[in-house]
């Protein structure tokens, strides 16, 4: 799956979440921490497959449910002993859905079930089925996919899945703006303060 895909399908899960289980929309640091969180595993792996070779397939530890798990329950507990627990549970809720949306893309664009990417250090015997080998770095392979995207997306006759990931993205949008525009409101209402705080501090000067 797509990077902005994953954010996607993060931020939808955790609006969602947060109506149906707080009663109100996320707020601008959960909004930004399920986002991140929800593109991180491949800021991991991607990066040290791609750019530094260090793995051999970019799904590796960053995928692997012996990290993720552990990672999301250190993170939900530093923030919940910080007063941010809702900021935990972004987090949480964007790591680990980003490991059974790649199985179940893989499954759509394969037609095979590929638990071998959230199972790293074990099956690597499969992985390397899929190792890349010598090929572009990490800024160059991600242009390669964009490109990749672009096209499947603006095809004459795109496929069902692509409409349908397009209809997620158009969704998520409006169930952005309904939320507020979290971290976008925040940054507004930040400089806001900020132009109000700076324009006091000349009127005193003046006077």
């Amino acid at each position: 799956m797509w990077p902005w895909e994953h954010a996607i399908v993060g931020y939808l899960a955790y609006s969602l979440f947060c109506h149906a289980y707080y009663r109100d929309s996320p707020g601008g640091l959960e909004a930004l921490a399920v986002v991140f969180a929800s593109v991180l595993p491949d800021l991991i792996d991607k990066p040290l497959t791609w750019e530094y070779e260090v793995f051999e397939v970019g799904y590796a530890i960053g995928h692997s449910i012996f990290f993720a798990v552990p990672l999301s329950i250190v993170v939900g507990a530093l923030a919940r002993s910080l007063g941010r627990g809702p900021t935990g549970v972004a987090f949480a809720v964007g790591y680990l859905l980003h490991l059974p949306a790649d199985v179940v893309d893989r499954y759509v664009r394969d037609d095979h079930l590929s638990f071998w990417i959230v199972l790293w250090p074990f099956r690597q015997d499969e992985a390397r089925l899929y190792a890349y080998g010598d090929g572009p770095d990490f800024v160059d392979q991600f242009f390669l996919l964009l490109g990749t995207y672009r096209h499947e997306l603006f095809a004459s006759d795109p496929s069902t899945y692509v409409l349908l990931q397009a209809g997620m993205a158009g969704f998520a949008a409006l169930l952005w703006l309904v939320d507020g525009a979290p971290v976008l409101r925040e940054c507004v209402l930040g400089g806001k303060r900020l132009a109000e705080t700076t324009i006091d501090r000349i009127e005193t000067r003046t006077r």
